[in-house]
């Protein structure tokens, strides 16, 4: 019975190495097989040619190159592109290119579907299937990175870990995702330009910043009062606010980088004078930035826009406080891209 071939990108480049040399060749070309597998973006072993055709066949007897397929793109009326990627195993994720007239960012996918229960996201209504492996969320960036040249005659600029799923919940692939983009034998990319999204795991943004990354942190918070946080994000009830608080101010003690919150308001909910000064005392306790996000409804239910009034006051109060606040319009709403609305409505049809 023929065993299934491994994935030749789960080996690190010295376990290429040690293959080489176990078949009686030299090192160095484990080497070149990593560079064509990574920095190359090589879709099949025919691929590499300078790599003698014996040693390619070997390659193809023994591995399988896993890679992504973008099953679907959609172009929005504002520029935005979203791609439904198809992943060796049948399952699809979403991810989405959003440009501005000075750069692109890329929103990336960590997990099929979401481990957690936030009531106003339609990925969380998605079961969490899996998460994805580094070389499917470093396949994504590189997707973008050559729709990006494509379309805008430039290179990916930035990378936001805001598409599907939880990242702090597939820590070790989101970490060596990022440590390959940012790898001169990667896409060379300089962490600054890359933020993880996290709903707020104390104890793993505690490891974060044990292990001194140098991306930035973003929380999506969306409530400084604990019972409406709660109502909005049932999972937060395991991590207050208490914890939260204290796991970042360990972030900033550590790496002294500012968090960014992202904020919805939602009218009924959140648009009270109560909700703002609690956000405004939150985020005095470290150094951060505040996103107010417009709302893109994924029903007729209980999540509802809150008037321009609201935010307004919002935005005051901030500023008032100075806190560094801007309002952030979202894109690609025609065609479902925009935050909270990745659901693979293709996968479902």
């Amino acid at each position: 019975m023929q065993t299934e071939k491994k994935d030749i990108r789960a080996l690190s480049k010295e376990q290429l190495r040690n293959f080489f040399v176990a078949q009686g060749d030299k090192a160095f070309r484990g080497n070149q097989v990593y560079e064509w597998l990574w920095n190359k973006g090589a879709h099949k072993f025919d691929d590499m040619t300078n790599v003698a055709k014996a040693t390619r066949q070997m390659l193809e007897d023994n591995f399988v190159i896993n890679h992504i397929k973008v099953d679907q793109m959609q172009r929005s009326e504002d520029g935005t592109v979203k791609n439904a990627v198809r992943l060796h195993d049948g399952l699809i994720v979403e991810s989405v290119l959003i440009p501005t007239e000075t750069r692109t960012t890329a929103c990336v996918s960590s997990q099929v579907g979401c481990s957690l229960d936030c009531n106003f996201c339609a990925t969380a209504r998605l079961k969490r299937m899996r998460n994805l492996n580094p070389d499917e969320i470093y396949d994504q960036v590189v997707a973008i990175d050559n729709e990006s040249k494509l379309y805008f005659d430039r290179p990916l600029s930035n990378i936001v870990f805001m598409g599907m799923g939880e990242p702090l919940m597939n820590y070790n692939n989101v970490i060596k995702a990022i440590d390959m983009i940012t790898s001169p034998e990667g896409l060379g990319m300089s962490p600054k330009r890359i933020t993880v999204s996290t709903s707020g795991i104390p104890k793993m943004i505690k490891k974060l910043a044990d292990d001194e990354v140098k991306f930035k942190l973003a929380v999506s918070l969306h409530s400084a009062v604990d019972e409406i946080r709660s109502q909005i994000m049932p999972f937060s009830e395991n991590f207050p606010l208490k914890d939260l608080r204290e796991s970042l101010e360990y972030w900033y003690s550590k790496t002294k980088s500012r968090v960014t919150y992202e904020y919805v308001v939602w009218k009924g909910i959140n648009d009270d004078k109560k909700s703002i000064d609690a956000l405004v005392k939150f985020c005095k306790y470290v150094p951060c930035k505040v996103n107010l996000i417009e709302y893109n409804p994924i029903d007729d239910g209980e999540f509802q826009q809150a008037p321009a009034a609201a935010i307004e006051a919002y935005i005051s109060a901030l500023e008032r406080n100075d806190i560094v606040a801007k309002v952030r319009r979202s894109r690609g709403k025609d065609i479902d891209a925009a935050c909270g609305q990745l659901a693979n409505k293709e996968a479902e049809a």
